[in-house]
């Protein structure tokens, strides 16, 4: 399963090195195509995904609702794998006829969708018709907004959050109401949970989690204002912010309080829901179905930060979906018919309460369903609390760097290094210059 991991990231790796290779060009600058294509004399907007599972299920029956919903429109969904499978298959043919027609692409394929000269940005259609996006999450949005520029519609949005256990929590005489919010408090109370087989603690070996940290203390990743001032040349995630992550991770190894659960998200929930760990940090998509589950009560917190801190918040992660450019004006109309029926508070509750995902449209959570389904699952309200409270700024909206896939195994590996005795400092300075060399790299082929 690592093997096929490593595989697929060298795939991504790839494609984005070869968009680097070639000169960026103006978005909306492709040559239109004259004739939008046809489906039972319905135009037809063919929609590449990666929601595989009970996800693809809830991807279909929304596209057959909007289907059904009206007469001029046909929307296809094509599943086309894992979010790297689909990057690498749209850069076989974006700018071709074969291309899809909306393309949803992760949070860390951003700056590549934005460099392909490719896509259409969403500002067009909602500058056009002067769109109400007052409604929208901002602090969803801001992360796929440059330059003031909404650049694709954010589509399946996370983040992290705390999971605990609060029959762990009971039994090691901890307040199963209040959860740790500092550093040292989570120290203090992995301690207390560790006993047995049981460890306190544990980070998935994933990089998305390391900079999730690193924000919530307002700390960036690379410079040039986390890369949306201009390219990052630089990464600065080891910065004290960064310093304060790992040594975290290090010192609560070294004490035995840390469970490496490694870099699979199954076997990380495995270990949770087993009694292995009393607490660990997962995706806020994940809530619903641990919580529904464990054989335990399940608690949700904020992410914490070091004693001291003034907590900034969290990054969206998931992704979003891109307009093609390059093709007929109806069909791009006709792919942004669909997107505004995707945002409706209506289908934006459903997709909520169905996935785990955030309502992009906040008027989502006011809906009946919504309300029932936090009655059931508080934790879920936990999630969209903490994202309501993140403070917009440089580090909350996320890092925009064209080797970000790159980046982030570079991050794992200062992680796993942790694991067999490195210092901390030096294995993240080492992550610095190992990506810093991949930056230098994608910016001299430019």
């Amino acid at each position: 399963m690592k093997m096929k991991w490593k595989v697929f990231l060298l795939m991504v790796v790839a494609v984005f090195a070869l968009v680097a290779c070639g000169e960026k060009k103006e978005e909306g600058s492709g040559e239109k195509s004259t004739e939008a294509p046809k489906v039972d004399g319905k135009t037809e907007v063919v929609f590449w995904h990666a929601m595989s599972g009970q996800l693809e299920e809830v991807v279909n029956k929304l596209v057959s609702d909007f289907n059904a919903s009206q007469d001029k429109i046909a929307v296809k969904a094509v599943f086309q794998g894992t979010y790297e499978e689909a990057i690498t298959k749209f850069n076989t043919v974006a700018g071709t006829k074969d291309a899809p027609t909306i393309m949803q692409t992760f949070e860390v394929g951003t700056k590549y969708m934005i460099d392909t000269g490719k896509i259409e940005p969403v500002q067009k259609f909602i500058d056009a018709e002067k769109y109400d996006t007052s409604k929208w999450e901002k602090n969803i949005t801001n992360y796929y907004a440059v330059d003031g520029v909404q650049y694709s519609m954010p589509f399946n949005s996370s983040t992290p959050i705390l999971m605990y256990n609060k029959d762990a929590f009971k039994k090691a005489g901890l307040d199963p109401e209040n959860p740790p919010k500092t550093y040292e408090e989570l120290k203090v109370a992995a301690k207390a949970l560790t006993t047995g087989d049981q460890k306190g603690f544990s980070i998935l070996n994933y990089g998305w989690f390391i900079e999730e940290l690193i924000a919530a203390q307002g700390g960036l990743f690379v410079n040039e204002e986390n890369g949306r001032k201009g390219d990052a040349t630089e990464a600065v995630f080891n910065g004290k912010e960064g310093q304060n992550v790992f040594n975290l991770i290090s010192d609560m190894y070294k004490d035995g309080t840390f469970y490496n659960t490694g870099q699979n998200w199954d076997d990380m929930r495995a270990a949770f829901q087993s009694g292995k760990i009393a607490m660990y940090l997962d995706s806020s998509a994940g809530v619903r179905g641990i919580a529904e589950q464990a054989p335990f009560e399940v608690g949700a917190g904020y992410l914490p930060v070091p004693e001291g801190t003034d907590w900034q918040g969290v990054i969206i992660g998931g992704a979003s979906l891109w307009m093609a450019n390059g093709i007929a004006e109806e069909q791009q109309q006709a792919a942004w018919e669909f997107m505004k029926y995707l945002t409706s508070a209506e289908v934006q509750a459903q997709w909520h309460v169905n996935t785990g995902y955030f309502a992009i449209n906040t008027d989502a959570y006011n809906q009946d369903i919504v309300k029932t389904e936090w009655e059931k699952y508080p934790q879920l309200k936990v999630t969209v609390d903490q994202l309501g409270a993140t403070k917009p700024s440089t580090a909350t909206q996320g890092a925009l760097i064209s080797v970000f896939p790159e980046a982030r195994q570079k991050v794992v590996n200062a992680m796993e290094s942790l694991y067999q005795g490195a210092n901390p400092e030096e294995a993240l300075n080492q992550a610095v210059k190992d990506t810093n060399q991949a930056l230098d790299m994608a910016n001299r082929k430019k």
